[in-house]
């Protein structure tokens, strides 16, 4: 009974630091997709205001 007991311990123990990985890599990933975002806007705005002078 404590053999099993000890495997779910450290089942759950592996499961939450497999999440808490996953939660600090969502968190990069969402990082690096706003600065990305804001340099496309950034560049399209950039684009748009050229194009409109030259007319």
């Amino acid at each position: 009974m404590d053999e099993r007991g000890q495997i779910s311990a450290e089942m759950i123990l592996l499961i939450g630091a497999i999440l808490v990985i996953v939660i600090i890599a969502g968190i990069f990933v969402l990082d690096i997709t706003d600065s990305v975002a804001g340099n496309i806007t950034q560049v399209v705005d950039t684009a748009r205001d050229n194009t409109i002078n030259r007319m």
